[in-house]
């Protein structure tokens, strides 16, 4: 399976994996997954830890290809056509991070693990349960 994380997933399972659901972290513990992380979380958290709204993630800001390297995670990054189809995006969702992780997935065809519902206005294909 390939999955993309969102932001809050990629922090809660580096930094608080008590809030995974068992799903998110059987899948993200499942080896043969493959487990992508978009450049735009990387962008989101370097933009809040910057602004004073993710207290505890400054070490995950600081060295965020080595955390990323050590959990195995696949860096996707943000390509001239992901900009332009998440600037294309219809949907009333203005966060530019989610619409870029949307832009992401549906381009590649990759599941978002997220417990953001608003993401689904974008048509991905979502996965959380409990």
């Amino acid at each position: 399976m390939r999955v993309l994380l969102d932001t809050h997933t990629l922090l809660w399972a580096t930094l608080s994996p008590s809030f995974l659901s068992r799903q998110a972290s059987a899948i993200i513990a499942d080896e043969r997954n493959v487990i992508f992380v978009s450049a735009a979380s990387a962008w989101e958290i370097a933009t809040k830890v910057r602004l004073g709204k993710l207290p505890g993630a400054e070490a995950i800001e600081r060295d965020f290809l080595e955390v990323m390297d050590l959990a195995g995670y696949t860096l996707l990054s943000i390509d001239v056509q992901s900009a332009l189809r998440a600037g294309r995006l219809t949907a009333q969702h203005r966060d530019p991070f989610d619409r870029m992780i949307a832009a992401q997935a549906l381009a590649s065809d990759i599941l978002i693990l997220s417990t953001d519902s608003r993401l689904d206005a974008f048509g991905i294909r979502r996965i959380w349960s409990d």
